[in-house]
């Protein structure tokens, strides 16, 4: 991204003035202030909502919504809540998906994104530096779900607290040799769902004398059929644990069949905790630490709202809580 110095350079003007005129001080001069402006539109710079000249402003009643994913659950449930909101404000909902790099790449070009909604929702998934500077520059709100960015709003749950959770209520049931069923680590998509959720989990074990053990860490990735497919690998050992934390429920789905399959029981030989709350885990009687994600794209679509109809309105960042939902597949050693 452009600084200070390309934008004066550019306009003719001093790096001072530039740095006036960006923070919206009124002793600039209005031409001074179009030049200055048109140049740093032209560098891809980004720029304050109220600095925009009329015509990067016209209201397209679209709020565009950008996602990783379109079919796994939590990606989903937030789209559906978002869009729940926005067609109750009368407004209309433009979805990008990038989960190919190709897609990525477009997405971030600014003649993709600039004038065709009056705000962005990203979901769950940080973009890069650059591709954020990009996002930010087209000067129109913008509101992460599952993180948070200097300038954004936010609403999130505290990921941390939900693998503290669900570790304690194992430990309270005397377990003390935990696996993790967890997503995948340092992916192109830099996800941190996982080390939070294990950092929880290892602030509770270590909590009472047990230490942190990789082989007890399996990898799936957030789906049910990559589930299974770790878990049948790590039942083929000789010394199994008591219980096991899923980082997600679809991932607690995969681990029950393969367990069963394996001839085991469901709480008796091993106890099972999912993460999310999915509507089908009331039916497999999975224990979990409920989110309402639908709730945080309901939220994220009011944020964005209030920043289009008011851009000096406060920037928020709101934490959902989570809760723990006790059902059948837990049970006291």
């Amino acid at each position: 991204m452009s600084g200070i110095v390309e934008i004066a350079e550019r306009a003719g003007v001093s790096p001072a003035t530039v740095s006036r005129a960006l923070r919206g001080l009124h002793h600039v001069n209005e031409r001074t202030r179009s030049k200055i402006v048109t140049a740093a539109m032209e560098l891809n710079y980004p720029l304050r909502p109220d600095l925009l000249p009329a015509s990067a402003k016209k209201k397209t009643n679209r709020i565009g919504v950008i996602s990783p994913y379109l079919s796994r659950w939590f990606f989903t449930q937030a789209i559906n809540g978002v869009e729940q909101s926005l067609r109750e404000a009368g407004l209309d909902l433009l979805l990008y998906n990038f989960s190919q790099v190709d897609a990525r790449q477009r997405i971030f070009q600014q003649r993709q994104l600039r004038g065709k909604v009056d705000a962005l929702i990203v979901i769950s998934l940080p973009p890069t530096d650059e591709e954020f500077d990009s996002l930010m520059s087209l000067g129109i709100p913008i509101t992460t779900i599952g993180f948070t960015h200097e300038g954004c709003s936010s609403i999130c749950i505290d990921d941390v607290e939900g693998g503290r959770i669900a570790t304690q209520h194992l430990i309270d049931l005397g377990h003390r040799e935990i696996a993790l069923l967890s997503g995948p680590r340092e992916t192109a998509m830099k996800f941190d769902v996982s080390d939070n959720r294990t950092k929880g989990y290892t602030e509770v074990i270590n909590s009472v004398g047990v230490e942190y053990n990789p082989d007890l860490d399996i990898r799936g990735d957030f789906n049910i059929y990559t589930a299974e497919l770790a878990m049948q690998s790590f039942l083929r050992r000789k010394k199994l644990p008591t219980a096991i934390f899923c980082h997600s429920d679809e991932m607690a789905f995969g681990a029950i069949k393969a367990i069963r399959e394996r001839g085991m029981r469901i709480p008796e030989d091993i106890s099972v905790i999912g993460f999310d709350d999915h509507e089908l885990a009331t039916y497999v009687g999975l224990t979990t630490v409920a989110q309402p994600p639908q709730f945080e794209g309901q939220m994220a679509a009011a944020a964005a709202i209030a920043e289009v109809s008011n851009p000096s309105a406060e920037r928020k960042n709101i934490n959902i809580p989570v809760n723990l939902v006790v059902r059948s597949t837990t049970a006291a050693l």
